[in-house]
């Protein structure tokens, strides 16, 4: 399959999404999900059949490292 950003959703049909346990009943999360090429798709879960974008594993991997070290925390103030 080839894929791209912005491609639907939906058209990635062997996606196994995964969205954080914290997640509310209102949806407020993001859902990613690993591909078969070795990419990773995120997809926002108030609108699962709207766009994904897609990642390579080193920026999944950066951006999660990121997270951990807490260089985003700015973001939710």
């Amino acid at each position: 399959m080839n894929t791209y950003n912005g491609m639907p959703a939906t058209d990635l049909v062997d996606a196994r999404w995964h969205k954080s346990s914290i997640s509310n009943s209102q949806g407020t999360c993001v859902e990613l999900a690993r591909l078969t090429g070795g990419e990773y798709a995120v997809r926002n879960s108030r609108n699962p059949e709207g766009p994904a974008l897609i990642y390579t594993r080193a920026e999944i991997a950066a951006l999660i490292e990121g997270v951990k070290r807490g260089e985003f925390d700015d973001l939710l103030v």
